[in-house]
């Protein structure tokens, strides 16, 4: 019995002895992650407990340190490849007690940090992630309009195509473990590729490659590349794998109201929006009466725009795909909160449903898919053109001419114009099928 009380008195004391000394690390970084994009990094750290975490940036040279308590020292980091445009390298340091770890980030240049833990979710464990967004100028900087380009007869109508998700966020996840952030990139780039062949319409694709970017930033930079109209591209998904079917959604009047309020309490953001026009009511006793104004016929000009493009959309994706809904729908989408440019979200099918994953990783179908897409929003345009546009001049009747570029031929012009290589030759007074570079073309109406 003696010895049974020693024994125990040996365990409480060592006990004791562990309480007062320093405290172990409980936490572990069990992997890094780095997301580049053109004008920003996302670093995240995978753990395997709540980050309880503190940093601050040192200059000469650049460098953000981060220092996690509680938590093991990691060597181990992913190499930054030459081409990256925030940061240059990423290492450890000595941390500031022997309980805690010690991060560096090397800046290539000035960057603005933003940084949280975020908890489990999906596949995902904690995670203590650091966004570094590159020193340029705001997207709603006032300054950004200063020097107006004068409007260019002719013009392409810009269609803005986003990609949904990306980078840390993958979207939702299918049966087979497909992403959405992949599948609505690749039919965004084939949109894109379709848009493009189109004379008088020009893509410009939001999200490139696979890389994370917030929904203010999508719109912003929509704006940026004066877009006269967004579309992005998503997959649904349930908790069960029986819904299935594409549909199309638009921005709901609840959601426009607000956001209006939001643009009216930002001044810096009327030059953006309402060009000109707010250089007329600056500095005026009504400026915010009649910014609201100028926002509200905007905002209505826009949600007409995109609702009347979404029925096309939904006509058109019907030819090829199974509708989940038969009919627009509105809802809160923050992507489509911009007050003047129309907008669209069309969730291309059930990702969570095991024929509609194998579907939307097909090829054959993605294709298909844009093609709907596509045909759909070339239609509206065909009808409804904007001024100085390409399709507005198509549109009045009045002859179009058109540069011969390097590659171009005239089977190449008559099928991307519509009409056939005889009546391209005939209207040119062509003797042979001979282009040279820099030629003029006059282009008979389709």
């Amino acid at each position: 019995m003696r010895n049974l009380l020693r024994y125990f008195y040996c365990l409480l004391t060592i006990g004791l002895l562990l309480l007062s000394s320093p405290s172990i690390a409980q936490n572990k970084i069990e992997g890094v992650r780095v997301w580049p994009s053109p004008e920003s990094t996302r670093v995240v750290f995978d753990m395997s407990g709540k980050p309880d975490y503190s940093y601050f940036v040192l200059k000469n040279p650049l460098r953000l340190v981060i220092d996690i308590n509680n938590t093991q020292q990691r060597k181990a980091f992913p190499s930054i490849p030459p081409e990256h445009k925030v940061i240059n390298k990423i290492r450890h340091s000595t941390p500031k007690a022997s309980n805690s770890a010690r991060i560096v980030i090397e800046l290539s240049r000035s960057a603005k940090p933003k940084i949280f833990a975020l908890a489990p979710t999906g596949p995902y464990k904690n995670r203590l992630v650091v966004d570094l967004y590159g020193s340029k100028m705001s997207a709603y900087s006032s300054d950004s309009n200063k020097t107006r380009k004068p409007r260019v007869q002719d013009r392409d109508i810009i269609v803005a195509i986003d990609a949904g998700h990306g980078g840390e966020d993958p979207g939702s996840i299918g049966p087979s473990g497909v992403y959405e952030k992949l599948v609505t990139l690749q039919i965004a780039k084939r949109l894109a590729r379709l848009v493009d062949s189109q004379p008088g319409m020009r893509a410009k694709l939001i999200r490139t490659g696979d890389y994370y970017l917030k929904l203010n930033t999508r719109t912003a930079k929509a704006r940026e590349r004066k877009a006269d109209f967004f579309v992005s591209i998503h997959a649904d998904a349930f908790t069960s794998p029986q819904p299935r079917g594409a549909s199309v959604w638009v921005l709901s009047l609840r959601r426009a109201n607000s956001e209006i309020g939001k643009w009216l309490e930002d001044k810096e953001k009327h030059s953006q929006l309402l060009g000109g026009a707010a250089d007329l009511i600056k500095d005026t006793a009504n400026e915010k009466y009649l910014a609201k104004a100028l926002l509200d016929m905007s905002m209505e000009h826009s949600m007409k725009t995109g609702f009347e493009v979404a029925e096309e959309v939904v006509k058109g994706l019907r030819k090829v795909a199974k509708m989940h809904k038969k009919r627009p729908q509105a809802a809160n989408f923050g992507v489509l909160k911009s007050p003047d440019i129309p907008s669209i979200l069309v969730e291309t099918g059930f990702i969570s449903n095991p024929q509609e994953e194998k579907l939307l990783t097909s090829p054959h179908y993605q294709e298909r898919l844009a093609r709907a897409i596509f045909g759909s929003i070339k239609g509206y345009y065909e009808k409804h053109p904007p001024d100085n546009s390409l399709f507005a001049r198509l549109k009045s009747n009045k002859p179009v001419r058109h540069k011969v570029k390097s590659g171009e031929s005239l089977s190449v012009l008559a099928s991307r114009y519509g009409i056939t290589v005889r009546e391209l030759k005939r209207a040119n007074n062509l003797k042979n099928n001979t282009l040279y570079i820099g030629q003029v073309l006059t282009i008979p109406k389709a």
